[in-house]
């Protein structure tokens, strides 16, 4: 069956194809990082300027892509999780991933970060964190995290 006149499969291939990409500038992400605070002198030096730099293209595009749909208002009624917490939990996964990579290799920082978001994503799945649909434990999608534990450990540890 087509849509639009590509075969509706294409849609979903191409953003599997993005999520990929994606995963893969993240890899490069840490090592990059992790150069550059050798060059500064500090890893906290290097995520700040990280940082900046993605501060700097997101300002550029939101004022590209989103003007006139950004809600500033929202800001004075938002929870302070909201206010901070992705900006808190980027910077310490950023900083973490730059100094671990020298030191456990890029391979063995993404495995085990992935290992670590799945299960966190498990346990707000379950408990319907955050707006979430809550969905069960199940024997299948436990056992799926725990190889890919295994896997993580294997890629850190072989």
């Amino acid at each position: 069956m087509q849509q639009g006149g590509m075969p509706m499969w294409v849609p979903g291939l191409l953003l599997t194809l993005v999520a990929l990409v994606a995963g893969g500038m993240i890899a490069l992400q840490a090592p990059i990082n992790a150069e550059a605070a050798g060059r500064l002198g500090h890893p906290i030096s290097a995520a700040t300027m990280s940082f900046c730099v993605g501060t700097v293209v997101l300002i550029a595009l939101m004022f590209l892509l989103a003007r006139g749909s950004t809600n500033f208002g929202a800001l004075q009624t938002m929870p302070l999780y909201m206010l901070l917490g992705g900006g808190l939990l980027g910077a310490v996964y950023v900083t973490v991933n730059l100094m671990l990579a020298p030191k456990i290799g890029i391979a063995a920082v993404m495995a085990l970060g992935i290992a670590g978001q799945l299960f966190t994503a498990l346990l707000l799945d379950r408990f319907g964190m955050f707006q979430l649909i809550e969905r069960e434990l199940s024997l299948g999608r436990v056992s799926g995290a725990i190889l890919v534990l295994v896997g993580a450990l294997m890629v850190r540890l072989l």
